[in-house]
């Protein structure tokens, strides 16, 4: 499928230009035809005139001179043929040029005055044949056929040469016209170029609201996504602040709970209500914070982000090998400089932060990120050298509050957020087995 609207029409116009060509050519050769047959009519009537003012009638009998005007009628190999026949078809002259040829043409005389038609001779070549019936020959009455004959070969050489040149001269044409519907396309679609280059901009964040400088026609487009654009951030900055607001709003009511678990702590018969008090303090503290993850770290509607790889890697692998330093753990990078996640900032963060979390909490010491672009999509991959994940166990640790690893505190929600960052972005999360030895957190993001 063509999805360049520009081919589209271009391939649209050059059909309609082809079939248009196509349908001007025999009108154009017919039409030359028509006006190559009226002038070999009209030369063979002025050749008729000729024949006619040097005729003569001496007592009751036509006289010819032996040189005519006109010299093609003298020389046995001219084209130019001329006969005169009697009232009674009788063949009563012929000039010089016709002493070759054997055509029997017989004229009708049925005072129809002139008369343009063509005939055979015995060899089969066609001739163009101009008649003109005569009464009066110099003051006295003679009824007789002037007629004048030319090959008609003559006529379909001129008339290939003429289609030949049409041929090209079309063809350029056609060429011409392409080439110039190619440019008046280009700058007729130069606005929707315009359009597509701005919302790129929108997109990469360097500009809030499409311009102004567009088409009547796209006037009522334009303005829809502005007003689009405008309501989703308006909307993203309510949520925002609603989330910011639920945050706060929490952390007093929580921090009272703790405090109060504190208090008990010091009596020894209350430590196992406490006990229990301070896990599900905990628990809601994770489970108000992965909701509040989840709510802000989606994907944007309009706005495309894009991240750097290598900072996030510096700043998080600084961070964990803080957290980690007695482990000593190796960050090996593989990606080409310049890579980039289809990522908002925070979702970046939050995404390769679990990941990377979570490696370098089950390595034994090696920790491997490597990214690649592959069918239009960013595959980037998280591997460990620890004990892994195995193959029956892998789809539940996807799911929201599962965990293999009890031995340290936490309510398995970290996994969970990644899987909802990558859902909201419309991306792949796979586990698979590394070559390290470890897990390998497999990710496919569109680019």
């Amino acid at each position: 499928m063509i999805r360049s609207l520009r081919i589209r029409l271009m391939i649209g116009a050059a059909i309609l230009a082809v079939l248009f060509m196509s349908a001007l050519l025999p009108a154009l050769q017919r039409a030359f035809g028509i006006a190559l047959e009226n002038a070999i009519q009209q030369r063979l009537a002025a050749d008729v005139a000729t024949l006619i003012s040097a005729a003569r009638i001496e007592g009751d009998r036509l006289s010819m001179p032996e040189h005519l005007p006109i010299e093609d009628y003298n020389l046995p190999e001219s084209k130019l043929l001329g006969y005169i026949y009697d009232q009674n078809g009788t063949l009563v002259w012929r000039s010089t040029s016709t002493t070759d040829e054997s055509i029997h043409y017989l004229p009708r005389y049925e005072g129809l005055v002139d008369e343009f038609t063509r005939v055979r001779d015995e060899s089969g070549r066609e001739f163009f044949v101009y008649d003109v019936e005569i009464d009066l020959l110099g003051g006295k009455q003679a009824a007789y056929s002037i007629v004048t004959m030319q090959p008609v070969s003559e006529y379909g050489g001129l008339l290939n040469y003429f289609r030949e040149q049409l041929y090209i001269w079309l063809g350029g044409a056609l060429l011409v016209l392409l080439g110039l519907l190619w440019l008046v396309l280009g700058w007729g679609l130069r606005s929707l170029r315009g359009l597509r280059n701005e919302l790129d901009q929108i997109e990469i964040g360097e500009r809030e609201r499409l311009s102004e400088e567009h088409p009547e026609e796209m006037r009522r487009l334009t303005d829809s996504l502005n007003r689009l654009l405008d309501s989703e951030r308006a909307q993203r900055e309510r949520y925002r602040h609603s989330l910011g607001d639920l945050a706060h709003s929490l952390k007093t009511p929580l921090a009272v709970l703790q405090g109060v678990a504190e208090n008990l702590a010091d009596q020894p018969r209350n430590r196992e209500q406490v006990q229990v008090l301070r896990s599900q303090i905990e628990r809601m503290s994770q489970q108000i914070g992965y909701q509040l993850q989840r709510a802000s770290l989606r994907k944007s509607g309009l706005v495309r982000h894009r991240e750097a790889l290598a900072p996030l890697l510096d700043t998080l692998g600084a961070a964990l090998d803080k957290v980690y330093r007695d482990k000593q753990v190796r960050l090996e990078r593989d990606f080409p400089a310049g890579t980039e996640l289809p990522l908002e900032h925070g979702a970046s963060l939050e995404m390769l932060g679990n990941l990377l979390e979570n490696a370098y909490r089950l390595c034994l010491g090696q920790v491997r990120v490597t990214a690649r672009r592959m069918d239009g999509r960013l595959e980037l991959r998280v591997e460990d050298d620890g004990p892994g994940v195995p193959a029956d166990q892998r789809e539940r640790i996807l799911r929201r509050g599962e965990r293999l690893d009890t031995q340290h505190p936490g309510q398995g929600i970290g996994t969970a957020v990644v899987m909802d960052i990558i859902d909201s972005y419309g991306g792949e999360l796979e586990v698979e087995d590394s070559p390290l030895g470890g897990a390998c957190f497999r990710i496919l993001l569109p680019s």
